[in-house]
């Protein structure tokens, strides 16, 4: 006996559901606090931003719910995007009856709203405006509060099943309009450096110079515990050793810039002599030590409002004055010291306008060794350059 077939018209409910599954919705759960001190909440999967001026958010609860009633008579509310690992919280807040915050771990917003921990952020609102909207309604929110908090990828609802995003490369938010320009060259950098992170079993990220910072824009591959980079949006300070790329083959102004916080003499001529063996080599590359791994552990660590920022500049740079970059001698002891190495990408006059890093790859084969990795990444970068246009500088 054959099925009967679905009527694919808007009326259907079945087949609206089918045909709005196709897009891909992120998963909140929207809470508050009643007077009597109980928290209500209820998962939401049409959260959305209304207004940037003022701050407004809606959300579209069932007017056949039990729990928006109870948030809608606090007067006010906290979104709560949910993490790719909350599933379980997702589905505990869609439950009908009994105690949905039992062992839920929370704290209260400015505004005395549930915060479920580890959730990616967290919007706390006051009730604005309500409309109906046929079996749902309308709730825009003024937003009052809000934080990045664990800054991890989202839970996301797609075609009638939970799941998270997988991206092959992420790219950073420009909110401030600081890298609008160089975001088309990452759009070109980004094949083959989802390429490069593939074969060589590790991380890519391309860096941009915005005045005295680096911004980390972009990255590709995963960490070894499968999640995608910490480090995009990273706002570092254009200080040796790291950096070096962008001195290098840039003007004597960008050597100057690079090197003002040097006051040591001899420092200041050891890494100047650093900018030459980086431009005679071709690429930077750094060396494992106790300073390097602090150094990723913190960036890693940084919140993403932090790392967006800027803030707690002053920890890594005096982490970053320990680090071990671009020795004068290419022995084989320092080959198998070598975590990252860095190439540029040059732009139109032949200045470099990317820097493309690999790291945490896995050990290169002892036929070959890293030199095999640091061909594939000069190779990348140079189809890279190849694509946008660009060209290297005269020697």
């Amino acid at each position: 006996m054959c099925a009967t077939p679905v009527e694919r018209v808007p009326a259907n409910s079945r087949w609206f559901r089918e045909v709005l599954g196709q897009y891909p919705t992120g998963v909140c759960v929207v809470t508050a606090m009643e007077p009597g001190g109980a928290p209500a909440g209820m998962a939401v999967g049409s959260f959305s931003s209304a207004s940037l001026s003022p701050p407004l958010v809606a959300f579209f609860p069932d007017r056949a719910s039990t729990s928006w009633p109870r948030i809608r008579a606090t007067g006010k509310f906290c979104v709560n995007i949910l993490a790719a690992e909350q599933e379980s919280v997702c589905r505990r807040l869609s439950s009908k009856g009994g105690n949905k915050f039992e062992a839920l771990p929370y704290r209260l917003s400015p505004g005395g709203a549930p915060i479920i921990e580890s959730c990616v952020a967290w919007i706390d609102c006051d009730i604005h405006a309500t409309q109906d909207a046929g079996d749902h309604e309308v709730v825009l929110g003024l937003v009052r509060e809000l934080q990045i908090e664990s800054g991890g990828l989202p839970l996301i609802f797609f075609q009638g099943g939970y799941g998270r995003f997988m991206p092959l490369s992420l790219v950073a938010l420009d909110p401030l309009d600081a890298i609008t320009g160089q975001l088309r060259h990452v759009d070109a950098a980004r094949p083959e450096m989802e390429r490069l992170a593939d074969a060589l079993a590790g991380q890519c990220i391309a860096t941009v110079k915005v005045e005295r910072e680096l911004i980390i824009a972009a990255s590709a591959g995963h960490s070894r515990s499968g999640t995608p980079s910490a480090l995009v949006g990273q706002r570092l300070p254009f200080m040796p050793p790291t950096g070096s790329v962008f001195s290098a083959w840039g003007s004597d102004e960008a050597t100057v810039s690079w090197l003002r916080d040097v006051a040591d003499l001899r420092q200041r001529e050891a890494f100047a002599e650093s900018l030459r063996m980086v431009r005679a080599r071709g690429y930077s590359i750094g060396l494992v030590s106790e300073a390097q791994r602090a150094f990723v552990a913190t960036l890693e660590e940084r919140s993403a409002a932090a790392r967006n920022s800027g803030q707690g500049n002053a920890q890594l740079r005096e982490l970053m004055q320990s680090l071990s970059y671009d020795p004068v001698q290419m022995s084989s002891s320092v080959e198998k010291a070598i975590r990252l190495v860095s190439a540029p990408i040059f732009g139109l006059q032949g200045e470099p306008v990317l820097s493309l890093t690999i790291y945490g790859f896995r050990r290169p084969d002892i036929q070959t060794g890293i030199r095999h990795y640091i061909y594939a990444l000069l190779e990348a970068a140079a189809r890279i350059t190849e694509r946008i246009g660009g060209a290297p500088p005269s020697l």
